[in-house]
């Protein structure tokens, strides 16, 4: 079975020494009560029991699968996974960062990343769970009425009930102009009629209630995007009552095989209008910007998971001798696997990256909470911005290194990882949906230079840009410093120069825009990684301790054997579109 620790002093320096939590979030009056200590503590338990309940069932709960009953048209989870999820609730997690008038904790929306790493590392179908319901009640926080949010929002912030997110379907994904799901006036609410799918939890058994959030046209809604509204669709009525809302089917998937993805049936299902008429779209976002960071989340969590099981194993299995004779055991026929220099290779990737991708998310995580609670309207301005920007980064550059991470440390287990034994396999497929679900990745590159980028002529970039240069000029005359701040330097060039290169090529040629936006957006991850490994690298200096060497050590690993990529994405931001749209169709 897959083992998990939670890197407690991780999360410590990172709030502490990096992200200077105390100044930035504690001293806020509306988290008083959410001290560093407190954070810390809430944290340490909270990964015993994700450690101690999730991680057991998530492999029996991937082979058991779901069972789907077409008669009664619901679904029932593996074995465990109610149980699990009905302690998890009564501990008071699913609501701890909803706003305490509904029940829920009032804390950090930084806090409750943190506890979404901790359930994506133990077991990634089960987080799927609280993560939705978390969206719809943002949503309805945000846009709901007061009725709506006296009904529904108690008993979401409890877990009593669980929240989805309806948008896709079988004509319609990313294009959700094609959403074809009517709407209908029927009194003081709406009938709902049409087809969803790829419904993540939208037909279980762990809630006594199912709160959908959906979108749909009303009869005179305009053609396209603007034409959307969203509405509220409960699984049972107020008074008690079945909706006609069912769930038409399972899909067959790759992986998370605990989380039931469904297609759902509105057959003249009551809903209730969020927000305004033609304006779902605002709404909506509201959830699946959240829902974006979270996918994120969910590729750090299973890069850090992965890393922990392949250093396990490479400190036990014995394969053939060091290179080096100094450091072969006398005492065994074979060394372990980790005195390899190509071993160490893999795991530090994985390490470095991983730790590099926590602060990024963490620092995004900050943003979110200054851009609600900052006293000066300028500060939340800026913070605002820069959660905008990075949503897209951090869910796509996130997901795809996590991914790549996982694949990696399943390498370090070499034949042994391709099998059921040891959990990376599972991981691979489990966190192979995060590229695609959310927005695809490439989505969010466009996302990234077509609406981010030229807003107030690239504001969203500069500001990042200025807070980059600050602390360059901040540490330039460090000496200890300078082994870090040149290549941040460079590569901070680097993305200004490729930004303008975008920007001009995209003007006269939208298609360059599309050949160049994947590799731009990974270019940003980097240089952002880069900037924050850098604030590592310089709390770290002089200090003694094991957890501080190890930390500059790693920071100069991943300045030295990671941040070079930029120069293959700057390589391929030069190529352009040329010899990819040089084919004709019948070439392919």
């Amino acid at each position: 079975m897959a083992i998990y620790k939670t890197p407690v002093a991780e999360f410590r320096f990172l709030l502490d020494e990096v992200l200077d939590y105390t100044n930035n979030i504690a001293s806020l009056k509306e988290f008083a009560d959410y001290d560093l200590e407190t954070i810390v503590t809430m944290i340490a338990e909270s990964g015993k029991f994700c450690a101690n309940e999730l991680l057991p069932i998530n492999a029996p709960n991937d082979a058991e699968g779901l069972k789907y009953d077409p008669v009664a048209k619901t679904v029932t989870t593996p074995k465990g996974l109610k149980e699990c999820y009905k302690k998890f609730r009564d501990q008071g997690l699913v609501g701890i960062i909803q706003p305490t008038e509904f029940g829920g904790g009032g804390a950090p929306h930084l806090f409750g990343a943190l506890l979404g790493e901790l359930q994506v590392s133990t077991n990634t179908a089960f987080s799927m769970l609280p993560g939705l319901s978390q969206g719809a009640m943002n949503a309805l926080v945000t846009y709901g009425s007061d009725e709506l949010k006296k009904t529904y929002m108690p008993n979401l912030v409890s877990g009593e009930w669980s929240g989805t997110m309806c948008l896709t379907e079988p004509q319609c994904g990313t294009d959700l102009g094609l959403c074809s799901t009517k709407a209908e006036a029927c009194g003081d609410h709406w009938k709902l009629t049409g087809t969803k799918i790829w419904i993540s939890f939208g037909e279980h058994d762990c809630t006594s209630n199912i709160v959908h959030l959906v979108l749909a046209r009303l009869p005179d809604a305009p053609e396209g995007i603007k034409g959307i509204s969203l509405f509220l669709v409960p699984k049972f009525l107020p008074s008690g009552e079945r909706n006609g809302v069912f769930c038409g089917g399972l899909e067959h998937k790759m992986g998370i095989h605990a989380s039931p993805t469904c297609v759902i049936n509105f057959e003249g299902a009551e809903g209730w209008l969020v927000g305004t008429p033609h304006k779902g779209m605002q709404a909506m976002f509201v959830m699946m910007n959240a829902a974006r960071l979270e996918v994120g989340i969910q590729g750090l969590g299973m890069s850090e998971v992965a890393y922990q099981n392949a250093l396990s194993f490479a400190k036990e299995r014995r394969q053939s001798r060091s290179l080096d004779r100094k450091k072969q055991d006398p005492n065994a026929p074979a060394d372990v696997i980790l005195v390899h220099p190509d071993v160490r290779r893999m795991l530090l990737n994985v390490r470095a990256s991983t730790e590099g991708m926590r602060a990024l998310a963490y620092w995004t995580g900050l943003q979110i909470d200054l851009s609600h609670h900052h006293p000066d309207e300028a500060a939340r301005a800026d913070a605002a911005d820069m959660v905008a920007l990075f949503t897209p980064i951090v869910k796509s550059y996130l997901t795809e290194r996590g991914f790549e991470n996982v694949s990696e440390a399943l390498q370090v287990l070499g034949g042994s990882g391709y099998t059921r034994d040891w959990g990376l396999e599972q991981m691979l497929r489990d966190t192979r949906i995060s590229m695609i679900y959310e927005g695809t990745n490439h989505i969010q590159a466009l996302d990234l230079v077509g609406r981010k980028l030229p807003v107030d002529n690239g504001r969203m970039a500069r500001s990042f840009g200025a807070k980059v240069q600050a602390f360059i000029e901040e540490n330039a005359s460090n000496e200890a410093m300078k082994e870090f701040i040149a290549p941040l330097t460079k590569t901070a060039e680097m993305l200004g120069e490729m930004s303008m290169e975008l920007v001009m090529k995209a003007m006269s040629d939208p298609e360059e825009a599309g050949a160049r936006a994947s590799n731009y957006l990974n270019l940003f991850a980097l240089t952002a990684i880069a900037w924050l490994w850098a604030r590592m690298a310089k709390a770290s200096l002089g200090k003694d301790d094991a957890f501080h060497k190890t930390k500059l050590k790693t920071a100069r690993y991943f300045f030295s054997n990671v941040l070079p990529e930029t120069r293959t994405l700057v390589a391929f931001l030069k190529a352009g579109k040329t010899n990819m749209m040089a084919f004709d169709a019948d070439e392919f």
